[in-house]
């Protein structure tokens, strides 16, 4: 089963995301895409692993996810990416438009292939207001087609909104 979860900011998409992993009955290996720049990303990504249990495998990747999906999927274990919306601004600061395209594209071409479970997290950044900033308008767009295609291609599509689910396609959780 593949399985889109998307929410704006503190919508509790990580916690269903982590909770439906749980819920597998499967090895889970968490593969994180932030890079914590800052101090508060660095708290951020502090809560995130002081929730996750301590059995679940880790792997740390900003930029080559579709290499580490086809490296690390297999029958009976799931795989929980969190985010997409992290891993295309890490793409996007790269500067680089052919390796944005590449590796999008080589993430999309896997996501039908990969054995197992597959739960992917994004940022809905589509309900508000249209950016003013070149870049930020460029960031909201590649978003929303990629969860566009990203959607396509999974069986189930959740928007969390107040830690409430909303199935929005697939099997009710």
């Amino acid at each position: 089963m593949r399985s889109l979860i998307l929410g704006g900011a503190r919508s509790g998409k990580s916690r269903l995301a982590e909770q439906l992993a749980a819920d597998s009955g499967q090895p889970v290996t968490y593969i994180a895409t932030s890079q914590p720049l800052d101090g508060e990303m660095s708290e951020r990504v502090r809560l995130h692993r002081e929730r996750r249990p301590a059995h679940w495998g880790l792997v740390e990747e900003p930029v080559a996810l579709a290499d580490v999906l086809r490296a690390e999927a297999a029958e009976g274990r799931c795989l929980l990416v969190d985010c997409l919306t992290l891993w295309l601004t890490n793409l996007l600061m790269l500067e680089d438009d052919l390796r944005l395209a590449q590796e999008r594209d080589a993430l999309l071409d896997c996501l039908e292939q990969l054995p197992g479970t597959l739960i992917l997290v994004s940022n809905e950044t589509g309900l508000g207001v249209v950016p003013m900033g070149e870049l930020t308008r460029r960031y909201v767009d590649l978003a929303g087609t990629l969860h566009q295609a990203v959607a396509e291609r999974c069986q189930r599509v959740v928007l969390t909104v107040a830690g409430l689910p909303l199935m929005l396609k697939g099997p009710a959780l």
